[in-house]
């Protein structure tokens, strides 16, 4: 069995998160593992975040914590390198960790290294509510915009999607579960935030991290396919009748 770590450079990219979504239809495949990163992706998200809230448990040391978790995330990336692997991820990762890092080093408290993660989760809820009040759900027009991206005709484009009522619909849900997704971790996370109980904390980083990400994928999957199989099929037909 093939993994990431296997790959050769002229293989594709696994299609992860909302790309993964976007072009599911493309083959009639989906998959969450490769949709979150694969195994080694995952693994690679959550050890930075594990290695900081067991060794500040372990040590209350936070400048070790810190540099022990950056020469971690900088080392997963240099792995990748020497292995000729993609370090998009990896890389967005270490950029991540980093800012977490530097928080928490900053202020002097560790629980600041889940500040950036409370800004992120806030700011994608607002995000997400304004595209709803605006009849442009945001899951949706992320997830078109990658299926088709509107290079001329933005309008007609839009329209194209927002007219289907079945995928608008989809569309709709999906962008509501994921603003309930961000709006669950604020309301777990924030009261042990607040309390200052780092190592509570730490692991219901981790626990709704990845864990959630991945559900919430495969049930946006489930609702989606459906309409969106179907809106790609009338997309086909008028585009075969304009051509004759």
């Amino acid at each position: 069995m093939n993994d990431s770590a296997h790959n050769t450079p002229s293989e594709q990219p696994k299609r992860t998160g909302m790309r993964a979504l976007a072009t599911a239809g493309d083959d009639g495949e989906f998959s969450v593992i490769a949709a979150i990163g694969g195994v080694r992706g995952v693994i690679e998200s959550m050890l930075p975040g594990l290695l900081f809230v067991v060794m500040f448990i372990c040590t209350s040391d936070l400048r070790m914590t810190v540099i022990a978790s950056a020469a971690l995330a900088v080392i997963q990336v240099v792995v990748r390198l020497v292995q000729r692997q993609s370090v998009m991820g990896a890389l967005g990762g270490m950029i991540a960790v980093a800012i977490c890092l530097f928080w928490a080093w900053k202020s002097g408290e560790a629980r600041n290294y889940y500040m950036y993660g409370f800004i992120t989760n806030a700011v994608y809820i607002v995000l997400l509510l304004i595209s709803m009040a605006v009849r442009v759900p945001g899951l949706g027009f992320v997830i078109e915009f990658i299926r088709s991206l509107p290079t001329e005709h933005f309008k007609a484009w839009l329209n194209g999607w927002r007219t289907d009522k079945a995928l608008y619909k989809a569309y709709a849900q999906i962008t509501w579960l994921w603003i309930g997704l961000f709006a669950l971790r604020l309301i777990v996370q924030v009261p042990l935030y607040l309390t200052n109980q780092v190592g509570w904390l730490g692991t219901t980083r981790l626990l709704m991290g990845i864990p959630f990400w991945a559900l919430a994928i495969w049930i946006s999957y489930l609702i989606v396919a459906t309409p969106m199989h179907y809106h790609r099929l009338e997309e086909k037909k008028r585009k075969e009748a304009a051509e004759q």
